[in-house]
């Protein structure tokens, strides 16, 4: 599928309904930023006292420490320099900028990059002042530190984003483009409600003027000539520039110009990339203009030697831990109906070769030739409420137990830990070209699908999804997705 086609694909579902948040349906809310950054310093406050209080305490109670009477007294007035040195050192590294909070991994590394920093002073500090700071209690504090205060900052961000879903504490956006862009635009703004931008209107270059709606149903609000008036009419947080916004780079910073007096409303320049990670992208400035280098994609770099070794020994510890459930289960579907406990399934696998996926029946016996009825044009068939399902597979199937048996797929180098869905034969027969990239890699028992929703999603969303993990591979990604399927299994969040 071309990016013209995909593009299309887009520009139709933005002309749903529920593609745009009308401006009648969005109600003004005061400045929000400022209070979040506080609520996050009120929770990265309490994180450090707590890690405080709790080294002290170890440090007094764990048998491999030498004894000490002293250590209360000598922490408590260095405590209170600590903790205001480490929130010092968050706001000067930019931990609180209001940017940060609700997406991208930038908030996470500036805490832990002030955190490391706050303890090379406070042990050049110690070591210069031959303060008597115990030893065991400084690595006991960081320890347990930093772990508490990314802990904290992601319960922030997800109570963020659950606020943002339903609707509040979010922020008005005008785009500012063609017709075409900022429509794609307010497709993945509309998709992802998570991020809090709720569209209020777009602003078009002066050579659409008379155009009142795009297609995708977004209301026209004047042209670019009339910016400044219109962030002021519809009090706007954010301004975004799309692709097409200007014919040159100094009509953008004219534009950006009429912002100057306006504080409080944020300028965000979304470049014609889409569905690329941050780890692939670097500016680099060059006789003042900003290059974006784009890496490549990283398909061959998931086939590597490590991600091999971390699928082998993540899928040999789960199968010892979790091995006397995984029997246990076997046992309760086998009593239930007689039936076979594991059900096995032809899947395309990396380069398109077959294999047969395992997984626990959750089914009844031949329930593939008791399909019931639904809409079989789509590539994925799966109902919320299949009357196939037996008792025991209701159970499995909410917490995804019933994957448990590929655990040994992974093992036999079938699957890897995190990766695609496994597609079934009938479904690649379908694949359009780009959908065949998703054949690079290993499937995955989770992945990007997993935590966004399962069986909730769209196909479009689906691909989509599987195609970003692809380009965008990393250790790190995996690290976070198997991190967020615990959270997804036991919410049970999309699975049926």
């Amino acid at each position: 599928m071309s990016s013209t086609d995909r593009a299309s694909r887009e520009l139709l579902q933005a002309a749903s309904p529920t593609a745009v948040t009308a401006p009648a349906e969005v109600t003004r809310r005061p400045a929000r930023t400022s209070r979040i950054a506080a609520a996050v310093a009120v929770v990265d406050l309490v994180m450090i006292t707590l890690a405080t209080l709790a080294a002290i305490q170890f440090r007094l109670d764990l048998p491999f420490f030498d004894p000490a009477t002293d250590v209360v007294e000598n922490t408590a007035r260095p405590a209170i320099f600590l903790i205001a040195a480490w929130l010092l050192l968050l706001v000067m590294l930019g931990a609180y900028d209001n940017d940060l909070f609700g997406a991208g991994m930038d908030e996470f590394r500036l805490v832990v990059n002030a955190s490391l920093a706050n303890a090379a002073l406070v042990g050049v500090g110690a070591f210069l002042t031959q303060s008597p700071l115990s030893r065991a209690l400084f690595v006991l504090l960081f320890t347990i530190g930093i772990p508490l205060l990314l802990m904290g900052r992601l319960a922030a961000r997800r109570v963020l984003q659950h606020a943002r879903t339903r609707g509040r504490l979010s922020q008005r956006v005008l785009l500012v483009g063609t017709p075409g862009h900022v429509g794609e635009i307010n497709v993945v703004l509309s998709r992802e409600r998570w991020l809090g931008y709720q569209v209020v209107g777009c602003l078009l270059p002066r050579d659409y003027a008379g155009i009142r709606s795009t297609s995708g149903g977004i209301p026209v609000l004047g042209t670019t000539d009339d910016l400044s008036e219109h962030v002021d009419e519809h009090e706007v947080d954010i301004v975004v520039f799309t692709a097409g916004a200007v014919n040159s780079s100094t009509e953008l910073r004219r534009l950006a110009w009429d912002l100057e007096d306006h504080s409080q409303v944020e300028i965000i320049v979304a470049p014609n990339v889409t569905d690329v990670s941050s780890e692939r992208v670097r500016i680099r400035p060059v006789a003042g203009l900003p290059l974006m280098h784009l890496g490549r994609p990283r398909s061959r770099a998931a086939r590597s030697a490590a991600k091999r070794l971390f699928d082998l020994a993540g899928a040999w510890t789960t199968l010892v831990v979790f091995g006397p459930l995984l029997v246990a289960l076997m046992l309760w579907i086998r009593l239930d109906d007689g039936g076979p406990s594991i059900f096995r399934q032809t899947r395309v696998g990396r380069d398109g070769k077959p294999f047969q996926c395992l997984k626990l029946r959750s089914m009844v016996v031949d329930a593939e030739q008791l399909r019931p009825p639904g809409d079989e044009s789509s590539v994925l068939y799966k109902l919320a409420d299949d009357p196939r399902v037996t008792r025991p597979g209701r159970f499995i199937r909410r917490f995804s137990l019933d994957e448990l048996p590929q655990l040994w797929n992974v093992v036999r180098g079938e699957m890897s830990l995190v990766g695609p869905r496994p597609p079934l034969p009938d479904e690649v027969a379908r694949y359009e070209d780009d959908m065949l990239r998703r054949l690079n890699v290993l499937p995955g028992m989770t992945g990007l699908w997993q935590v966004s929703g399962r069986s909730d999603l769209s196909w479009e969303d689906t691909v989509r999804l599987d195609l970003y993990y692809v380009d965008n591979w990393s250790m790190t990604q995996d690290m976070a997705i198997l991190f967020r399927t615990v959270w997804a299994v036991l919410a049970s969040r999309g699975a049926y």
